[in-house]
Formats: C-alpha cells, sequence, structure tokens
C-alpha cells in the first residue's frame, strides 16, 4: 500500500508539473514577448524537470521488474535512460544560453544526447516486444508485410513533410549526417512500436495494452518534436520556447507517466 501510495503521488506531480508548465507556455503566447526574452530561455531550461523524474523513477520501477536480470525490467530501463538523455540534452542547450551567452548552434554536443535517445529507444521496443511475445505474431505473411510497409510509408512521409528541397552544406557533414540518420532512427522506433502494438494487442491483457498505449503514444509525440526541431532548425525559425519545446514536454510527459503506471502492473501481479 505504501509504494503504491508513492507511485500515485510521483504521477501527481508529475501532472502537476505538466499543468504548471502548460500554462507556463500559454502565458507566453499571449504576452508576445521577443523570441530570445528571458522568460521564454527559462520555460525551455526547467521544463525538463519532467523529463528528469520520469527517468530517475522510471530506473526504480525497472528494479521492481528484476532490472537488467527481467526483459520487461531491461525495457523500462532503456525507456527511462533516454528520457535522462533527454535532461542532459536540454541542460546542455540551456549551458550555451546562460553562461557561454551563445546562440545554441547546430549541431551541438547537446544533439549527441538527444539523438543518443533513438537506440535506447530502439532497444528499449525490442524488449518490450520480446516481453509482449511480438516474435510469435510476425509468423504469418500479413504480419512481415506490414513490418515492412509501415516503416516505409512512415519514412516517405517524413521526406515530403520535412526535407523537400533540403539544401545540402557539406561544410557540415555532421550536421547532414544528423538530418539524414536521425530520421532513419526514428522511422524505425516507431514503426517497430506500432507494429508491436498492432501485433501483440490480442496477447498482453486490459491492463498492460493500455499503459503500452500511453508509451506508443509518447514516442508519436517525441516523433513530432524531434522532426519539428530539424525541419525549424534547418530554416533558422527554431527559438526556445516555442512549438518545438512544449511537444517535447507534452512526450516526456505521456513518456513518464507511462513508466510510472507500469510500477502499479507490478503491485498488482504481486497480489
Amino acid at each position: 500500500m505504501i509504494s503504491k501510495i508513492k507511485g500515485n503521488l510521483v504521477a501527481k506531480i508529475v501532472i502537476s508539473l505538466f499543468v504548471l508548465f502548460s500554462v507556463w507556455w500559454i502565458g507566453l503566447g499571449f504576452m508576445h514577448l521577443p523570441k530570445d526574452s528571458n522568460a521564454n530561455q527559462l520555460f525551455a531550461g526547467v521544463y525538463g524537470l519532467v523529463a528528469l523524474i520520469g527517468g530517475i523513477f522510471g530506473m526504480f520501477i525497472s528494479r521492481k521488474w528484476g532490472g537488467i536480470r527481467s526483459v520487461m525490467g531491461r525495457s523500462i530501463f532503456f525507456f527511462a535512460l533516454g528520457l535522462l538523455f533527454q535532461e542532459i540534452g536540454q541542460i546542455i542547450y540551456s549551458s550555451y544560453i546562460y553562461f557561454l551567452h551563445i546562440p545554441v548552434p547546430y549541431p551541438s554536443i547537446g544533439d549527441l544526447f538527444f539523438y543518443g535517445t533513438i537506440p535506447l529507444y530502439i532497444i528499449a521496443i525490442l524488449y518490450l516486444a520480446q516481453a509482449s511475445g511480438m516474435h510469435i505474431s510476425l509468423r504469418s505473411f500479413r504480419n512481415k508485410l506490414q513490418a515492412v510497409l509501415i516503416p516505409l510509408a512512415i519514412l516517405a512521409f517524413s521526406y515530403f513533410i520535412f526535407l523537400q528541397n533540403y539544401k545540402f552544406d557539406w561544410s557540415s557533414p555532421i550536421k547532414i549526417i544528423i538530418d539524414f540518420g536521425a530520421p532513419l532512427g526514428q522511422a524505425f522506433y516507431i514503426s517497430l512500436a506500432i507494429l508491436m502494438y498492432i501485433l501483440t494487442k490480442n496477447m498482453l491483457g486490459g491492463l498492460m495494452r493500455n499503459k503500452v498505449l500511453v508509451i506508443l503514444f509518447a514516442l508519436l509525440v517525441q516523433y513530432a518534436a524531434d522532426w519539428t526541431f530539424i525541419y525549424q532548425a534547418n530554416r533558422g525559425t527554431w527559438y526556445a520556447g516555442g512549438i518545438d519545446d512544449y511537444l517535447y514536454l507534452c512526450a516526456y510527459f505521456l513518456m513518464a507517466l507511462g513508466l510510472l503506471q507500469l510500477k502499479n502492473i507490478y503491485a498488482r501481479s504481486e497480489k
């Protein structure tokens, strides 16, 4: 009972922070402040607290499931580590602004952590798929066809929406690698997550299916946030505290909430 109350308390804190930051962000829009205002910069520097809380408590929840000794524990661990990587990237971005007093370069060291989340999420989804029995469902031809068509469709959509008329600047090859490599990784983890849910929805229990759906939605929002950032960065329209930052806040909130709810499933499974 005590652990259950603690889990609910952390979830309430995360929800309260999300509401607080949402009101703050909406307020910034109504105030029509300059894009480089201190209020915008401060918002961009602190909303990652949601990811920090979700990552830290996700690590504890992973231990409840057996940590790296269990498939589910490993999945939760890598999801939580991905959230922590996002927060480290946020901190590095804020350091450019508050300590170095220079515009945030793209790409930067912070992007190594932002996009370092991609392989972590891929690993997490693979373990979650394994725990859900996806390897059994992939036997049919229809499911194999879905495994090919879904990532191709996502890649095509991403290219035509975000990378049409892309200007190649070979003086910055790392930027080109990120702009094209990140979408491939994101398309893979989004496709894998969608496939996992479609192919295992009849195997997952009602409680588990809803929690997986929250995590899937978090990945979709993060995908939208990453693509919005690439789109704005390439056109010089990105600024701290804009729509992109709010999308990241939503992604962190959903992922943190999804991981926190997994603790309740574990508690019920012990009874």
